[in-house]
């Protein structure tokens, strides 16, 4: 597996991926997709080794002014044939690397019934700070809004 930066020609097969992962709410279009990297967000795919298939996606905004940046966590998904390998692990750690350059604290939201995923986050620092009622529709499933404090650029970039 291999990480580099989503591309355009991803935003379809993204969508795809989508419908799988969130039938019963309203998963992303790809015109959801291209306006994100329209936007400017960063967003990052986990590729195969040999970079023919998308295994995952992951997106992050960062927003603000110098010195006061917040950053949001606007997706993950991995293939259901690659969960539990690590990727989304390593997607989340490219968002926070990117997050971390700018010290900028960190929310996201994830459905109450994603163990994995909160077990995840909150292995990298988040914490519950409330839940959204109904927050994914149609389902009205509930999410927890997390954050994670901002962390200092490593010292290698504090050098620059």
């Amino acid at each position: 597996m291999k990480l580099d930066q989503l591309r355009p020609a991803d935003v379809a097969k993204c969508a795809e991926i989508e419908k799988v992962l969130f039938p019963g709410d309203d998963p992303w279009s790809s015109r959801a997709f291209q306006s994100e990297l329209d936007q400017g967000y960063y967003y990052v795919a986990a590729r195969s080794d040999d970079g023919a298939e998308l295994l995952g996606y992951a997106g992050l905004a960062v927003v603000g002014r110098r010195g006061d940046y917040e950053a949001e966590v606007h997706t993950i998904g991995v293939v259901p044939h690659a969960q539990g390998q690590g990727i989304g692990k390593a997607l989340l750690r490219a968002l926070l690397t990117q997050a971390d350059e700018v010290s900028a604290q960190v929310f996201l939201e994830v459905r109450t019934d994603n163990d994995p995923a909160v077990r995840l986050y909150e292995a990298h620092g988040f914490q519950k700070l409330g839940i959204r009622k109904r927050y994914y529709q149609p389902s009205g499933a509930d999410a927890f809004t997390m954050a994670r404090p901002a962390q200092a650029p490593a010292r290698d970039e504090v050098a620059r």
